[in-house]
């Protein structure tokens, strides 16, 4: 998706732009003189590219009269603050959106804006008889030449910006998702200019997307955009020179700002408070990412939270998981609430049990200090694992609005029955370089393995067994879900002892490759009635011709849009801490040593005992 502007043509030389005070506010005063015959009611169609993007939007309307003739005008209308999921002005969105008369909305168009674009009401009722989509190749075509939104990447010389955020915004750049007025800033302790920021992204950024045309020359557009910021050692300081550069760049037009904390935990803080009180623009919305972990203990993270809901909203705070943006995240609720024959079974009465597994071949090695902090409880299973099975569990939400979705992911983080430690099984990549193992002196856990129970109506006695470690024998990222057997099975001496082998299975995968998975019992081809296990899978390579985006840019774009869906409200950390800080109290009183396991292997063995204990069977993988 492009940036364009809604725009009707006039057959008099066009005028002047308008000053932007006088574009926004409601004009009196006689219609401009047009042969106009008719006025466009066409914003159904544009409410989609509307609601998403929020940017200018030009649409060239040949608007043919009885003699043929064409007469244009053209408007250019800014929705800097039109969002997919919440449409509101400038003026009722409090700390996000600061009061500005620049934000219309894109449900109607009222007798003020008819008078503002200089039409009557005979003139607006007329039909369309032939309209064109117009879109700008580049930055210098829009009428518009200062951004209206800024990206502002704090602490964009780590190894996060440089791989991850960098590249993501890039993409999204690239394929159209990123308006062409829009500005990207560094900001970082190191001391460089432009130029040298632009190197270290560039060496960075590849055309991964699915075009793949006029690459080097839509780079060289992106880079051009990108700006560096030296924060100094006084982050006041540091935050008055990125307002300052930022304010420079938008000059007087309404502007939007995401800031995106890629720091530590420990640096978040020192970051974000004087940003609240030093680079917020006064013109626009004001959006803050911050990565996990989300604290260290339940108390560090409450402080952390006490502390950013005193200088932000609630709905500018976006903390981001990028494991929560892969497909297989998105599909939950898309096929749980799209297909009425798996909405029905979604509950004890037909679900045995339900496994949610994540495990990486990546070694802790790679992980350097960080996995020696915090661990694989922390890390993984405080927010994506435990975020999953929300998704997976909640009841259907009023609509697909995320405060919505996430009023009904807390309900199901605080019915979940406090774990007993005798179901957890910890774990700890063996060290096989012959160095010296410092996470086993820490005792920090890599590998764990759990059951967990729902109190609630739907889901009373299902366990949800979870499993995720790292240095194991694959990479696997799935949902597995089994349900009953049949009751009073009349084929049931046909399946032989093991009638486990012939559970039905629906299996949502993301790794080692992308795909649905159901699985049923059918009868072998042939003489005799002999039935067999099969499966009906949809794998997303041979379905779909497309390459699938990395989960940053899923939620950079979610983050744009003002979907917060995907990301974890204060309410909802709190609630997830609620689950995993008697666990980590337990496992630190009575010092719990974890299982070590070798590399490349499925983990540890008491895993599978705890999956029997509560009679469920692991699939064959890690």
């Amino acid at each position: 998706m492009v940036t364009t502007v809604l725009a009707v043509a006039a057959s008099a030389a066009p005028a002047p732009p308008p000053s932007l005070a006088a574009r926004f506010s409601p004009v009196a005063g006689p219609a401009v003189g047009f042969r106009a015959h008719c006025w466009i009611t066409a914003k159904m169609k544009l409410h989609k590219a509307l609601g998403r993007h929020g940017w200018q939007v030009q649409r060239k309307l040949d608007i043919r009269g009885d003699g043929k003739i064409p007469d244009y005008f053209e408007v250019a209308w800014r929705t800097g603050n039109i969002t997919r999921r919440n449409v509101q002005p400038a003026g009722e969105t409090g700390g996000e959106t600061a009061n500005t008369s620049s934000v219309m909305s894109d449900n109607s168009i009222d007798d003020k804006g008819l008078l503002h674009l200089g039409l009557n009401n005979s003139e607006a009722d007329r039909p369309v008889l032939e309209e064109d989509l117009v879109l700008f190749d580049n930055f210098n075509d829009q009428p518009e030449s200062v951004p209206s939104l800024c990206i502002a990447v704090i602490g964009a010389t780590g190894e996060l910006a440089r791989s991850k955020v960098f590249p993501a915004l890039f993409a999204l750049y690239y394929s159209g998702f990123l308006p062409q007025n829009v500005a990207i800033f560094g900001y970082s302790r190191k001391t460089l200019a432009d130029e040298d920021l632009r190197s270290m992204i560039e060496s960075n950024l590849t055309c991964r997307v699915d075009h793949h045309e006029n690459c080097e020359d839509k780079l060289n557009e992106f880079l051009k955009r990108t700006y560096y910021v030296d924060a100094g050692h006084d982050n006041k300081d540091g935050m008055a020179k990125l307002n300052l550069r930022m304010t420079q760049i938008e000059g007087t037009c309404a502007a939007n700002r995401i800031f995106y904390l890629a720091v530590p935990q420990e640096a978040l803080l020192d970051v974000a408070l004087p940003l609240s009180d030093i680079a917020q623009t006064k013109h626009g919305w004001n959006r803050i990412i911050i990565e996990k972990p989300f604290g260290f203990t339940s108390l560090s993270s409450q402080r952390v939270t006490q502390s950013l809901l005193s200088r932000f909203e609630e709905k500018q705070i976006y903390r981001i998981d990028h494991l929560l943006g892969k497909d297989l995240i998105e599909n939950l609720t898309v096929l749980r609430f799209s297909n009425l024959v798996f909405e029905p079974l979604w509950s004890r009465k037909y679900i045995r049990n339900v496994q949610v597994v994540f495990s990486e071949e990546t070694s802790t090695e790679t992980q350097g200090r960080y996995f020696g902090n915090y661990g694989i409880i922390r890390d993984i299973v405080h927010s994506h694992i435990l975020q999953t099975i929300a998704l997976f569990a909640m009841e259907p939400p009023v609509s697909l609005d995320g405060e919505d979705i996430r009023d009904e992911k807390v309900k199901v983080l605080r019915s979940i029955r406090k774990v007993d430690i005798d179901d957890v099984v910890l774990g700890q990549l063996k060290n096989t370089c012959g160095k010296v193992d410092q996470y086993t002196k820490s005792m920090t856990p890599t590998y764990l393995a759990a059951a967990m129970y729902i109190d609630n109506a739907r889901w009373d006695g299902v366990p949800f067994l979870i499993k995720t470690g790292m240095g194991l024998m694959e990479n696997r990222a799935e949902i597995r879900i089994q349900f009953h057997h049949v009751p009073g099975n009349i084929y049931r001496e046909r399946f032989g002892h093991d009638i486990d082998l012939d559970t039905n299975e629906l299996v949502l995968r993301d790794l080692p490759e992308e795909a649905i998975l159901l699985k049923v019992n059918n009868k072998v081809p042939g003489l005799g009635l002999q039935l067999d296990a099969s499966e009906l899978n949809l794998l997303y390579r041979d379905r779909y011709d497309v390459e699938v985006p990395d989960s940053y840019e899923h939620l950079l774009l979610d983050v744009l849009d003002g979907d917060s869906h995907l990301f974890m409200r204060s309410d909802e950390l709190a609630a997830a801490w609620s689950v995993l800080a008697p666990i980590l109290h337990e496992i630190d009183q009575k010092r719990v040593a974890p299982e070590l396991y070798e590399a490349g292997d499925k983990g540890p063995i008491n895993a599978y005992y705890l999956a029997a204990k509560h009679g469920v069977r692991w699939d064959d993988g890690c």
